[in-house]
């Protein structure tokens, strides 16, 4: 039985260019697994990042395995719709297969518990995170982007090979919130 402790602890400013660095080099196995090589640029592309990083409702994460950074993730938080999303996750080279991401994305739960909906996106030919995601974690797939069916919210050229932008995307539904209206009785 594994002792090890995963905790998570919010990315330091001076902390943002090693953990971009680190995202990419963990991005980067699938893509030069699949294509072969990577295209011009890490991937993301820094500009990706830094809009993800920056955005209004942005949590940055380190994932941490007994206080070493290993890992890390992008989150958006509504806090009025409690509607989240996983932007961006990962788990440094040398570090994959101890279980440190389940235990991270259980974490990352527990931090949040009003979060209706989790939602989050992988390319389609990431086996692994479609695994991860569906056999693991307990999301659903919900949508296949493609060039005949678009991602609405990925504005501008994909920065992956083939640049066709096929994508899962995915939600877990964390609790359910009755709609129904209230009726008065006489």
């Amino acid at each position: 039985m594994s002792t090890e402790c995963i905790t998570l602890a919010p990315v330091e400013p001076d902390d943002i260019a090693d953990f971009k660095r680190d995202l990419q080099d963990a991005f980067a196995i699938a893509v030069i697994e699949e294509f072969g090589s990577l295209p011009d640029g890490p991937i993301p592309a820094d500009d990706v990042l830094d809009g993800a990083i920056r955005a209004p409702r942005s949590v940055v994460l380190h994932i941490l395995r007994d206080g070493r950074k290993v890992g890390g993730a992008v989150l958006s938080i509504d806090t009025e719709t409690h509607h989240n999303a996983l932007d961006l996750f990962f788990v440094k080279v040398g570090e994959h297969g101890r279980g440190i991401g389940l235990k991270a994305w259980f974490e990352i739960e527990k931090m949040y518990p009003e979060t209706i909906t989790w939602q989050t996106h992988t390319p389609y030919f990431e086996k692994r995170n479609i695994h991860f995601y569906v056999n693991k974690c307990g999301f659903r797939i919900i949508a296949f982007f493609n060039n005949h069916h678009p991602d609405p919210n990925q504005a501008g050229e994909d920065d992956l090979p083939g640049g066709d932008g096929a994508a899962f995307q995915f939600e877990k539904v964390m609790r359910s919130v009755c709609r129904c209206a209230k009726v008065a009785s006489d």
